[in-house]
């Protein structure tokens, strides 16, 4: 070590560096459902991180700047089939929860996620995956509000709902696919 401590310090840099190595590969990768840990976006926060930050920034200041002088665009036709694709995805995650899991072997009073590789338990970590995808592409909501216009539905309320939703989404995906998490829905 020399007189000003250099050797000290790039040991605790290493020591330091290790420890948050270890805490982030035991949390992102140990921790996880190994059934799920390499779907679409489950891999790590980083990608799910980006489009919550995207969101937020859209909505929050460079969607509104874009429009400020620009007239409201007509969604009409698009937002028929958005919402018409919202209904049907909803409908199938119901039934899925439903027959998949809470009217046959779910119990109702207390029940664990089951981690194995059985088609049930892989049925119902499926729709808790595809619960979080609805969750992002519910997004659009406020993108929508946004291109149209409609400031006053951007309310804390509803960017407070739909940057959470996500990431209960992701994380129920990503540890707890299943059991009573899978109250966590509308």
């Amino acid at each position: 070590m020399n007189a000003n401590g250099s050797l000290y310090n790039s040991e605790m840099s290493n020591i330091y560096n290790n420890s948050m190595v270890r805490f982030y590969n035991h949390v992102f990768h140990e921790l996880a459902d190994p059934r799920t840990k390499n779907w679409f976006l489950m891999s790590s926060p980083v990608p799910g991180a980006s489009i919550m930050f995207s969101y937020l920034y859209f909505v929050l200041s460079w969607g509104p700047r874009h429009m400020e002088h620009r007239k409201p665009y007509k969604l009409k036709n698009t937002l028929i089939v958005y919402n018409f694709v919202q209904v049907l995805l909803s409908i199938w995650l119901f039934w899925e929860g439903l027959d998949g899991a809470w009217l046959r072997k779910y119990s109702w009073k207390c029940e664990p996620v089951d981690f194995s590789n059985s088609p049930e338990a892989l049925r119902v970590a499926r729709a808790v995956y595809i619960y979080f995808l609805a969750k992002l592409s519910e997004l659009l909501d406020t993108v929508f509000f946004v291109l149209r216009k409609k400031e006053k539905q951007v309310t804390f309320l509803h960017m407070y709902h739909h940057t959470v939703m996500p990431l209960v989404g992701w994380g129920a995906t990503k540890y707890y696919p299943g059991g009573h998490g899978t109250f966590i829905g509308k």
